[in-house]
């Protein structure tokens, strides 16, 4: 039943009006003048609006204005009623937003035809925007599981197949390994013959790879020149199709009419006995692959326990060190500044870890941050960092910096605790933050594990007054349409995605696209990772609410940013926007 709102100050034809529309089949919702109107619109969101020019406290256009101001109301269609006629009045509807015009006094018929058409016209254009939706659905799903150069499957399309093939084979013994491969003398085709005979030849690995495997394996690109390889069969074993590629390597590419031999590298691991998912698949069979390299070209070699030992000198130095960092006041907070595309003004900060060892210096957040995920210190380091930086955002407003909202990444770990929002509770009393200043951030990856958990999560963490973010949106399970039903307020584009929206134009679609569907669910949009003023730009142009990235300023020391937000307060003459008013 469609919900129509009349806004209406003359309670006679208002009831008239309402009368009408419930005996017509629709759900009639009604306001005395302009105020209560706008707060009736934005509690219900009715399908379409009838109101009144001339009111008391609020007219018609003012309600006009205030809605079409609003995401949330913004494409209500909306009818007015008048008394005037005249073309100036009529004029400055139309360009407020207005549908159309119905001059009192009117007839029934001259109502129901108005609304119709209005509806009508509404619902062609949301099936509209569903189709639309629904191509660039499938575009993003080719963006995010082929590669754009090889056109071969990426590791995201490998994992779904990985998965499928447990499901089918369930009840029949089949054999699965992981081919890890990596090229010799690729980097030497780059920089002798250029990137685009680089290119050439990755397509081409690509073709030969394929014509080596049987009809149920499947190969992904990776990265650069690093290729993953799942076998699925029944008795033949992998050595088969080793020999196959050893074999068709052995032949030369054929490069700016230069014959040039590239040898692979291969390292092999097999499921389950080297692991029970495609992941630590892929990382045992790439362990394997660097022991190969140390053959020589045209190498293999499988994986076993102690090339694990062998390669996990690291991982060894690193877990000892890690559990004493936190009571050595070792880690350190960075923040990166988030800046408004309309205004060019800073927004918010987001909140990045450093480890700051004293004997090796800065270690790299891609290097520890597994260790603590598998070993569960990232529990207390989660917690170390939502705390610290609460403190400082509490910290700069009372130093009489602007008040700003500070952006913190939770681990799916820290997600997943029970605890979780009477911890957010605790350390927002403790450091005196109000709850309005923090956005915690969740990867898509995270929130699709169990949405049922994770949407009951995320309710409570709302009902606080903390902001929720999408991060990373575009990497993974992308889904268009999947969005609506988790109550996020801001979604922050892949800086993948933004890399590419100048010299793509499937990327600037699908990155356009993105920021309409956002802004559609009333979701503020951030770009990650932004370089270039034409990246800027671009997103300048197609209404993206903010960014962040090395064009505006690297993640900062805290010190190094205050004298920033000095210099910008000083540049703008005024207080820095807060809570991401773009």
């Amino acid at each position: 039943m469609k919900k129509i709102l009349v806004i209406e100050d003359e309670e006679y034809i208002r009831s008239n009006i309402l009368t009408l529309l419930e005996l017509e089949g629709f759900e009639p919702l009604e306001a005395e003048n302009g105020l209560v109107g706008v707060k009736v619109a934005r509690e219900q969101r009715p399908d379409l609006i009838i109101c009144d020019v001339m009111m008391p406290e609020l007219d018609g256009y003012s309600v006009l204005a205030d809605l079409r101001q609003d995401l949330a109301t913004a494409t209500i269609p909306f009818i007015f009623l008048t008394a005037k006629a005249e073309k100036a009045e009529l004029r400055r509807g139309m360009v407020l937003g207005a549908d159309d015009y119905i001059t009192k006094p009117f007839t029934k018929n001259e109502l129901l035809e108005a609304i119709n058409s209005r509806l009508e016209k509404q619902a062609r254009l949301v099936q509209h925007q569903a189709n639309e939706f629904r191509q660039l659905e499938e575009k993003l799903e080719q963006l995010t599981h082929y590669d754009n150069l090889t056109g071969l499957p990426t590791q995201r399309m490998l994992e779904k197949y990985f998965r499928l093939t447990l499901d089918q084979n369930n009840s029949v013994e089949k054999k699965r390994a992981i081919l890890f491969l990596d090229l010799t003398q690729f980097a030497l085709v780059n920089n002798s013959l250029g990137y685009a005979s680089g290119d050439l030849l990755l397509k081409e690995v690509g073709v030969r790879l394929a014509s080596c495997l049987d009809t149920e394996d499947l190969i992904a690109r990776l990265q650069a020149d690093q290729f993953a390889i799942l076998t699925v069969s029944e008795g033949q074993s992998e050595t088969a199709r080793i020999q196959a590629i050893l074999t068709a390597f052995a032949q030369p590419f054929t490069l700016k009419e230069k014959e040039v031999y590239i040898t692979p590298c291969i390292g092999i691991s097999r499921y389950p006995s080297d692991g029970d998912n495609l992941e630590i698949l892929i990382q045992k069979a790439s362990i394997a692959m660097l022991q190969a390299k140390k053959q020589g070209g045209n190498s293999y070699q499988f994986y076993t326990p102690d090339l694990t030992l062998a390669n996990s000198t690291d991982r060894l130095t690193l877990e000892p060190s890690l559990r004493q960092a936190l009571e050595r006041d070792e880690f350190e907070l960075y923040y990166q500044p988030q800046v408004s595309l309309q205004t060019g003004e800073i927004i918010g900060l987001e909140a990045l870890i450093r480890w700051n060892h004293p004997d090796w210096g800065l270690v790299s957040p891609v290097r520890f941050i597994p260790i603590a995920e598998e070993t569960g210190l990232i529990i207390p380091i989660g917690e170390w960092v939502l705390r610290t930086a609460c403190a400082k955002a509490k910290a700069w407003q009372e130093a009489g910096f602007p008040s700003l909202r500070m952006a913190v990444n939770l681990s799916a770990r820290q997600f997943t605790q029970s605890d979780l929002s009477q911890k957010v509770v605790s350390i927002l009393a403790e450091t005196g933050l109000a709850p309005q200043y923090l956005e915690l951030e969740l990867t898509e990856s995270l929130v699709i594990q169990d949405a049922t958990a994770t949407i009951a999560t995320l309710n409570k963490l709302k009902a606080l007054g903390i902001s929720i973010a999408i991060d990373d949106f575009g990497t993974g399970y992308s889904s268009l349409s999947y969005l609506k039903h988790f109550p996020f307020d801001v979604l922050k584009i892949d800086r993948s995605f933004i890399q590419n929206i100048t010299s793509d134009s499937d990327y600037a679609a699908i990155t356009t696209a993105i920021i309409e569907m956002a802004h559609s669910l009333n979701l503020k949009v951030m770009a990650e990772g932004v370089e270039t003023e034409a990246e800027k730009l671009f997103l300048s142009q197609h209404h993206c609410g903010g960014m962040q990235g090395y064009l505006f300023s690297r993640p900062l020391k805290a010190d190094d940013l205050e004298k920033l937000l000095i210099e910008h307060c000083k540049a703008f003459a005024a207080n820095i926007t807060s809570l991401y008013e773009f």
